[in-house]
């Protein structure tokens, strides 16, 4: 009697959930045709369960109202790259006025002059409008 939920597969949910002393529930089991489809609703239900939802009629507040919905927002990494940026433009800018014209543009050209990273670093460091611009304006603040 120990093996017969493996012959019959209709009858094994009953025979996890009654064992033995249930004897007579896994009779009723195996001429019912809509048991496995009942068993798949149960553990869609219990696999939501497990996710914090409940049971969610029209018209009555369930598990869903009472939690936040989670929101993919895309400027999350946007704010911390526009963060990096900003940083690094400001650095260029105060090392631009800090150093001089002059010697930064004899760096640069230093840099360019060199091998492997340090052509990346000439392209990186090379002054645009916007060091210049802070380079400017940090001039003006402090002079």
């Amino acid at each position: 009697m120990a093996h017969f939920p493996m012959f019959c597969p209709t009858i094994a949910p009953f025979w996890e959930l009654y064992g033995r002393t249930g004897a007579r529930m896994w009779m009723v089991g195996m001429f019912d045709p809509n048991i496995k489809d009942f068993y798949e609703r149960v553990g869609r239900l219990k696999q939501t369960h497990a996710e914090g939802y409940g049971f969610e009629a029209v018209g009555v507040l369930g598990r869903s109202h009472y939690r936040r919905p989670e929101r993919r927002n895309r400027l999350k990494l946007l704010v911390p790259v526009v963060f990096v940026i900003a940083a690094g433009f400001g650095l260029k800018g105060s090392i631009h006025y800090f150093v001089g014209a002059q010697t930064y543009e004899q760096r640069v050209t230093e840099l360019q002059q060199g091998e492997g990273f340090d052509k990346l670093g000439a392209v990186l460091m090379a002054p645009d409008r916007v060091t210049l611009w802070i380079s400017a304006t940090i001039r003006q603040i402090l002079h």
